[in-house]
């Protein structure tokens, strides 16, 4: 049936497969390393990502303000980062900044806009969510405009309901173009394929990206695909090429490393893995609230993915 539902979907989307929320690498200041974040990008997309999401939640996006999320965006892309390959978060609480960040990235030649709700405001309608997508839309008026919808409420304690979701893609068809859930909850990702046959669908987790797929889903943009692109990549491959077997034994590797990484701080822990592979010490740096992991976590860590068979060739 999984297979089926795959089959029938035709995704029209610019962007799919798989995608790593990038991380975001700093100087001693705390300021975006603009050369070392081009780097990550680079190495992210050569290990096989199909894109790349930037200042989502694991890009600490909402610990800089727009004029920095702006500036690394541009100077991304003047380093030779196709903007096609990217999908930027341009979620904001308020509604103006939310507007000018996706016409900066439009002006980039992006595939898409990844947009928060606005997340301040608990308890609020679906109407008010409603009519802050209505105005953003309304307010860029742009041809070029696709949103894809970020559902993650237990960072942001607001989300889309599917009745919400409907009636945005009801109002605004090849505009309301897809969704990254990170809720978790692989019912309400299958429930979201299956209602939803032309939206496309991003797990937020590699753990369900085989499962997406096979659903007739688009892919996954996440995290820890910072440091497993090439496991995800192959079980994409896999997939794609109808080689079941394989792809569910990449599958069962690549959410055991997922499994062993949820175990730690995110974000630290990632900065921290890629800085071990890289010898990049930049990767240390990250933003108060968030804090570095201790040396023994870090270690212990390392060597867990070194048993779980992860290996990084950045040289």
């Amino acid at each position: 049936m999984a297979q089926d539902l795959a089959s029938k979907k035709q995704h029209t989307g610019q962007i799919k497969g798989v995608l790593a929320a990038a991380l975001t690498p700093m100087d001693g200041n705390l300021n975006i390393d603009h050369e070392a974040f081009a780097g990550h990008c680079r190495r992210l997309l050569d290990a096989g990502c199909h894109g790349l999401g930037i200042f989502g939640t694991t890009g600490e996006a909402n610990s800089f303000t727009a004029d920095e999320r702006i500036a690394a965006l541009e100077t991304l892309v003047g380093s030779g980062i196709s903007g096609k390959s990217l999908l930027p978060g341009t979620g904001s609480c308020a509604l103006p900044e939310a507007v000018h960040l996706s016409r900066v990235a439009l002006e980039l030649d992006v595939p898409g806009v990844l947009v928060l709700p606005p997340f301040y405001y608990k308890g609020v309608s679906d109407d008010g969510l409603f009519r802050f997508f209505a105005e953003l839309i309304e307010r860029i008026a742009d041809p070029r405009l696709r949103v894809y919808l970020y559902h993650f409420p237990r960072m942001t304690g607001v989300g889309f309901s599917l009745s919400l979701i409907g009636r945005l893609l009801e109002a605004y068809p090849g505009v309301i173009v897809g969704t990254k859930d990170s809720a978790g909850d692989w019912d309400r990702i299958s429930t979201l394929c299956r209602e939803f046959p032309d939206l496309e669908v991003f797990a937020g987790t590699e753990r369900y990206l085989l499962d997406t797929l096979r659903h007739g889903g688009t892919g996954c943009i996440s995290a820890t695909v910072n440091v497993t692109s090439q496991l995800a990549r192959q079980v994409h491959d896999a997939h794609e090429a109808g080689r079941n077997d394989e792809a569910e034994a990449l599958q069962e590797h690549l959410t055991s490393l997922r499994s062993a990484i949820e175990e730690y701080p995110t974000i630290p822990a990632l900065k921290n893995l890629t800085g071990r592979f890289t010898g990049e010490d930049v990767w240390q740096n990250i933003r108060p609230p968030l804090t570095r992991l201790g040396d023994e976590q870090a270690d212990e860590l390392l060597s867990r993915m070194r048993d779980l068979g992860l290996r990084q060739d950045y040289s």
